[in-house]
């Protein structure tokens, strides 16, 4: 990933590129340490030869935020598009349905450091309360994730003024034939949909009560046929997509009446191949995206923190960081989950974090180079 993001070293440095790949996904996993003490962390438990300790000495946070520049997001990005793929098989308990692998589309947003220059580039949501936007500026991020697993395997990322439909058309690279693929009513249109379902995979999304589905034909099983169109189409009703439609109503009186109207819209023409009443209650897997971004959000980055980073390549890096960093712990509690033969998403995150932490720190995957005149770190 260094090389190909062309970072490598043109000259024997005290970071070289390599230990700050490892130091960015450190900083996601010890998110509440300084940066010194995320390098302490790092190397803590390593046993180095002889006299390794004495020699080396933990760089300052100037030095550590000077090669996180020269290193870039480059190699991070690289890092989580070639590493993040879905990792449920066949024996993984609640990832398919009827033999279709379940992924959802969802988004959140990330306070980022308030400097001028992530201001600039990543702007701020609108407040009443403050002059000028929130009190950060933030990043939006729609991610596409396993349901099952909770494995984010793809994302996208740009300023909150970013709409979360035009970033999650970027996500349908994923997207491919034997997939299910699950979003809320903010995601629909048209053009998003077809775009979608152009891939091959199967889709159940919401649509929001203003969206015209005219019943078109009835099926057996209650749910009924329609066409969509793009705008300047519709009302020739020229070169309409056909869609199933299953309506249901929730029954709880914590939600609003037009909360509690659901109407999906499903490219699953055939209810005999799925059922309306198994997709009604299979719809509800797309809030398990919801708990992925919690897990990352809330426990792993840690409840209302700001992502460190000053500059906006960095909060790139940073992010991209965090993102290898959740997708490796929820990679590894899908084989225990394998072992123990039960559903993914019940294991504890923050279990699986500490767990992570303290292999970490015990049996890191930073090796240190060989040494050369005595000195342990030939190719810094």
């Amino acid at each position: 990933m260094i090389l190909e993001a062309g970072r490598r070293e043109q000259r024997q440095r005290l970071l070289p590129a390599r230990v700050v790949v490892y130091y960015v996904l450190a900083l996601a996993l010890f998110a509440d340490c300084s940066y010194e003490e995320v390098m302490r962390q790092l190397v803590e438990g390593l046993c180095w030869e002889s006299g390794w300790r004495q020699v080396w000495e933990v760089p300052s946070k100037m030095a550590i935020s000077k090669a996180r520049v020269r290193l870039g997001r480059e190699p991070l990005e690289l890092l989580f598009r070639a590493a993040a793929v879905p990792v449920a098989t066949a024996a993984t308990h609640g990832a398919f349905y009827r033999g279709l692998r379940l992924v959802s589309i969802d988004g959140t947003c990330l306070d980022v450091a308030d400097t001028a220059a992530n201001d600039e580039e990543f702007g701020r949501p609108g407040s009443s309360r403050r002059e000028g936007g929130g009190a950060f500026p933030q990043v939006r991020m729609v991610v596409l994730a396993e349901s099952g697993t909770h494995a984010i395997f793809d994302a996208a990322l740009g300023p909150c003024s970013s709409a979360e439909r035009t970033l999650a058309s970027e996500l349908f690279r994923s997207l491919q034939d034997g997939m299910l693929c699950l979003a809320d009513r903010g995601f629909y249109s048209y053009e998003c949909f077809q775009t979608a379902r152009a891939t091959g995979a199967q889709l159940l999304w919401r649509v929001k009560s203003d969206v015209g589905l005219p019943r078109e034909e009835t099926l057996a099983d209650g749910s009924y046929l329609t066409s969509i169109y793009a705008l300047k189409d519709r009302k020739a009703k020229r070169d309409g997509a056909r869609v199933r439609v299953i309506e249901y109503q929730l029954e709880d009186p914590v939600l609003a009446e037009s909360e509690q109207r659901y109407r999906l819209i499903t490219t699953l023409l055939d209810p005999g191949q799925a059922p309306a009443t198994e997709l009604a209650a299979l719809y509800p897997e797309r809030w398990e995206l919801e708990s992925a971004l919690d897990e990352l959000k809330t426990h792993q980055r840690g409840p209302r923190v700001v992502l460190r980073s000053k500059a906006p390549d960095t909060v790139y890096q940073e992010i991209y960081g965090h993102l290898c960093t959740h997708y490796a712990i929820r990679r590894v509690m899908h084989d225990a989950a394998l072992s123990a033969d039960i559903v993914p998403h019940r294991l504890s995150f923050i279990h699986g974090l500490h767990a992570t932490r303290r292999t970490a720190r015990s049996n890191p995957g930073l090796f240190p180079p060989e040494r050369q005149q005595s000195s342990p770190a030939s190719d810094r």
